[in-house]
């Protein structure tokens, strides 16, 4: 039973939010009026970890967070995490100048209304140093416009580099069931030995892992659907990582919960803090329910043994995304 995880010198609660859906991704961009029921939820729950970004729908998921925030004055009950990196307001091309850290932090303040706790890179820009970015990070953190700073999707080696300057608070990468690759590469052993705060994004393997996954072949999904250009959900690679899925689905019915319930649990197993994302309350529940569920040691091997023995197929992103992952 995983109820809350360390994250610096504190605690956090597990699962946290990723707020991105309620305005970008999922097809959808929700007015306050149509966020608030399931916002309302997370704060009823104690779900108050929540995860935002510069880059969804440039600026207005991190307004919609901050309007509601400060309309039911919870300020002081929720964490929320930020980031920047892109130039969204520009060409949208990736950087992490220090001009472009002090710039997008400030707007990030205005926008919420208040400053946030955590400011990550969203990703690595190849073209400025590191000792420029992350000098930048930690000038924000000293002059009290966030408290904890952070990377995502970065290398071990760039991690490592990164917490040599300042300290790294939090790394933000993907990990589920469906996507272990960070356990090869040397990201998750690194981030245990330095201290760094493990966020999953994408703990339900973009869609593989809920109930409700309809889709019987790739022509099912929706034609602006990322999905129809994700390596993992086409051709050949589809119906056999459904084997994957199916697996899962046995062992969660085993143990009496869901399959989103099962792979949110093995996340927090892990020591990471998983960010699922919803616009819906039902699906909200579900996913907090998974804090209950607590996996022995015979079930932890079972999943491990779905998981070698039957290796996802298909890259994690399309060709084009590829050279943004990763450095």
């Amino acid at each position: 039973m995983v109820q809350t995880l360390p994250f610096s010198h504190i605690q956090v609660p597990s699962p946290g939010f990723g707020a991105m859906g309620l305005s970008f991704g999922l097809g959808s961009n929700l007015s306050l009026e149509e966020a608030e029921p399931v916002l309302l939820k997370a704060i009823e729950l104690g779900c108050t970890f929540w995860d935002t970004a510069v880059t969804y729908q440039a600026g207005v998921n991190e307004k919609l967070l901050g309007d509601f925030i400060r309309k039911h004055n919870v300020r002081d009950k929720v964490f929320v995490a930020s980031k920047c990196g892109f130039d969204v307001f520009g060409d949208g091309g990736l950087t992490n100048s220090a001009s472009h850290i002090k710039k997008y932090i400030d707007g990030t303040i205005e926008r919420l209304g208040f400053t946030p706790d955590l400011y990550y890179l969203h990703r690595i820009d190849p073209n400025t140093p590191l000792e420029e970015s992350i000098t930048a990070l930690d000038e924000i953190r000293k002059a009290g416009k966030t408290k904890f700073i952070g990377l995502s999707e970065c290398s071990a080696a760039t991690l490592r580099k990164a917490n040599s300057i300042a300290k790294i608070d939090a790394l933000q990468a993907e990990y589920s069931a469906f996507e272990t690759i960070h356990e090869t590469d040397g990201l998750i052993d690194t981030a245990k030995e330095l201290g760094v705060a493990y966020v999953a994004y994408c703990p339900l393997g973009q869609g593989w892992l809920v109930d409700d996954f309809q889709y019987k072949t790739p022509d099912d999904f929706a034609p602006d659907d990322f999905r129809r250009t994700n390596p993992k959900f086409q051709g050949e690679n589809f119906f056999r990582n459904k084997v994957i899925v199916e697996e899962i689905k046995k062992l969660a019915a085993q143990k009496g919960c869901t399959l989103t319930q099962i792979a949110l649990a093995w996340v927090a197993a892990q020591g990471m803090i998983a960010i699922p994302g919803t616009t819906k309350v039902k699906r909200l529940e579900e996913n907090w329910a998974s804090r209950d569920i607590t996996l022995n040691d015979d079930e932890k091997q079972a999943m491990r043994k779905i998981i070698d023995n039957i290796k996802v197929h298909g890259a994690r992103h399309a060709p084009e995304h590829q050279a943004m992952i990763g450095h």
